[in-house]
C-alpha cells in the first residue's frame, strides 16, 4: 500500500517507516525538524530513510496547510499514519503554545486532508498521558478520561475528540493509539531512558522525582511499531457489532503497551547494570503535571491483531545501550 507518515523523523516515525518498507509498502514521510531535542538525531533517521526504496519526503511544519496539502496529494494514500506532534509532559510547562499550534492545529489540518483524499484507514497517535492520574488500573479504552493534568495531555485528548467527528461526519475509518513510554534504540533524549542513560555514561547526576515512588508501562519501539503496523488492517466499521468501536463512528481507540509497569528504581537498576555504571541519584518531590503509575490493559490490541508487546526491559534496555554507545562513539554526546 502507499502509506502517508507524518512525522517520519521522529523516534516512532522512523522505526515505522523502516518497518513498513521492509515490509513492501511505500511511505511517503512529512516532518517539521523541530529543534525541540538535539536535530542530529533526526537529520540521521532521515539520513537512513532516504536511503530505502519505496520512500521520499517533504520536510514542512504540519501548520503549512498548502505544504501538507501538496506532499499528500503526490502521495495518494491509501493509508494516513499521523504520528508528528509535540512531545514531552514537562515541556508543556514551558512552552504551551507549541502543543496548541502542532497538536491542535496540525491535528485538524491532517483530519482535512483525510476529509479530501479519503485512505482506507487513518491512524494517530495519542497518548497514555489522557489517563491522568487514574486510581483505576490498568488503564483500558472505555476509562473515563476527563481530567487531563497537563496542555500536552489536553491536546492530545482534543485530537481523539476531533478525530471522533471528523469519522462522524465524513465516515473516515479511524484508529487512535494510545501509546505508553515508548524507549529504545534512536529513541527521545528528552524522555527518561535515554536521558538516564546519557547522565550515567557522562557521570552527571539523574533527576529521579517523587522519590523514585513511580510505574511506567515501558514498551519497546520495535514491538510498537509491529502493533501499528498489524493495526493497519483492523479497519474500524460503523454499525459492524464490534464493541470497540464507537456507536456514532467508524472509530476505535486501541492501547499500546506491554500491561507490565516496572517500578521506576528497578528500570534505573537494570539501566545501571546494562551499562556497567552507577547513577548519581538525586531523588525530589513530585513534578508539577507528573502521574505515578501508567498500566495498559494490552487485551483489546490482542484481540484485534492476535499480539501484545513483548520484550522485556532488560532486554530492550540492552538493546538501547549497544546502539546509545555506537552512536555516541561516532557523534559525541546527545544535546539534551
Amino acid at each position: 500500500m502507499r502509506v502517508f507518515i507524518t512525522g517520519t523523523s521522529g523516534f516512532i516515525g522512523f522505526h515505522l517507516a523502516r518497518r513498513l518498507l521492509a515490509l513492501g509498502h511505500t511511505v511517503d514521510g512529512f516532518d517539521g525538524m523541530t529543534p525541540y531535542y538535539d536535530p542530529r538525531l533526526k537529520e540521521a533517521r532521515r539520513e537512513i530513510l532516504a536511503r530505502e526504496e519505496g520512500f521520499r519526503d517533504t520536510v514542512a511544519m504540519l501548520e503549512d496547510m498548502a505544504a501538507l496539502t501538496q506532499a499528500a496529494e503526490r502521495s495518494a494514500p491509501d493509508v494516513i499514519i499521523h504520528l508528528a506532534a509535540q512531545a514531552g509532559v514537562r515541556y508543556s510547562l514551558e512552552n504551551p503554545r507549541a502543543y496548541v499550534e502542532s497538536n491542535l492545529v496540525g491535528t485538524f489540518n491532517v483530519l482535512e486532508i483525510a476529509r479530501m483524499l479519503k485512505p482506507r484507514h487513518l491512524l494517530i497517535a495519542s497518548t497514555s498521558s489522557v489517563y491522568g492520574a487514574s486510581p483505576t488500573v490498568p488503564f483500558r479504552e472505555d476509562d473515563k478520561t476527563d481530567h487531563p493534568l497537563t496542555l500536552y495531555a489536553a491536546s492530545k485528548k482534543a485530537g481523539e475528540a476531533m478525530a471522533h467527528s471528523y469519522a462522524h461526519l465524513w465516515s473516515i475509518p479511524t484508529t487512535m493509539f494510545r501509546f505508553f513510554t515508548v524507549y529504545g534504540p534512536w529513541g527521545r533524549p528528552d524522555m527518561a531512558p535515554l536521558k538516564f542513560l546519557e547522565a550515567i555514561e557522562s557521570g552527571r547526576p539523574i533527576d529521579i522525582y517523587n522519590h523514585g515512588n513511580m510505574s511506567r508501562d515501558f514498551t519497546y519501539v520495535e514491538d510498537l511499531v509491529e502493533a501499528v503496523a498489524r493495526l493497519m488492517a483492523c479497519v474500524p466499521e460503523r454499525d459492524s457489532g464490534d464493541d470497540s468501536v464507537s456507536p456514532q463512528a467508524p472509530y476505535r481507540i486501541v492501547n499500546i503497551g506491554r500491561g507490565a509497569p516496572a517500578p521506576l528504581l528497578d528500570f534505573i537498576d537494570t539501566l545501571e547494570k546494562a551499562a556497567g555504571k552507577k547513577a548519581i541519584r538525586n531523588y525530589l518531590d513530585m513534578q508539577k503535571g507528573d502521574v505515578p503509575r501508567t498500566f495498559a490493559s494490552a487485551d483489546l490490541l490482542e484481540r484485534l491483531t492476535g499480539y501484545r508487546p513483548q520484550t522485556s526491559v532488560a532486554e530492550g534496555v540492552k538493546a538501547l545501550v549497544e546502539w546509545y554507545r555506537d552512536y555516541r562513539e561516532k557523534n559525541g554526546p546527545l544535546r539534551l
